[in-house]
């Protein structure tokens, strides 16, 4: 049972089946958005780096497909884990229009943040899980203060929380949206990450963080 699971074939189906759930809860929710005035900014001429607590990463689909809405049509960018799941919540991403990239930021992730900073300077954005992919949860990894300080890209923090949802077992208690509710997203205001001293900014970005998922909890 446990080769068929992490099989090929049997792993396609199940990126298939969960994109197309991820797309049925965003059909089927009643959004709206806080900060739009900083969503925005994703559409603008500077690429942004959006970032997300893991227990939120669905956020990403639904701030994406907001902001199309609200005049992006530049490339975005995720990072994802060289692991078998992450390899899987990132071709999720893919099915969802996202370029992906794999390493991770924790300790630096030199590979991954030279990656993203390339994506940075072509003009795409970023989206990052800066407590991701094995925690502690909501505690920020320094890949994503010195990716801001290298590139100059600014830090968008962001949330997104429904009525209905199921908690999941692990380290990040997740939260498993359910169809048929409503929920909120919520982008806060942009962080300016300084060249030098950048470890700095990583507890404003953790409270930032924070605050957009407490505004955003139903």
């Amino acid at each position: 049972m446990q080769s068929l699971l992490h099989s090929a074939p049997m792993q396609r189906a199940l990126t298939w089946l969960l994109t197309q759930y991820v797309r049925l809860v965003m059909a089927t929710q009643s959004w709206r958005v806080e900060g739009r005035e900083n969503l925005v900014l994703l559409a603008q001429d500077q690429p942004i780096i959006a970032v997300f607590w893991h227990e939120a990463l669905p956020a990403i689909a639904i701030t994406l497909r907001e902001a199309r809405r609200a005049g992006m049509n530049r490339p975005g960018v995720a990072l994802a884990s060289r692991h078998r799941d992450g390899q899987m919540i990132g071709n999720i991403m893919i099915n969802l229009g996202l370029e992906l990239v794999s390493g991770s930021t924790s300790k630096g992730g030199p590979v991954g943040l030279r990656a993203l900073a390339k994506a940075l300077a072509a003009g795409k954005n970023v989206s990052l899980t800066p407590d991701g992919p094995r925690g502690p949860r909501r505690v920020a990894a320094p890949g994503v203060a010195q990716l801001a300080a290298i590139t100059g890209a600014r830090v968008l923090p962001c949330a997104a929380a429904t009525s209905r949802a199921i908690t999941l077992n692990s380290w990040d208690k997740m939260r498993l949206a359910l169809p048929f509710g409503h929920g909120k997203l919520v982008v806060g205001k942009p962080i300016t990450v300084p060249r030098s001293g950048w470890q700095e900014s990583l507890p404003a970005i953790q409270a930032a963080l924070n605050a957009a998922l407490e505004r955003a909890m139903p």
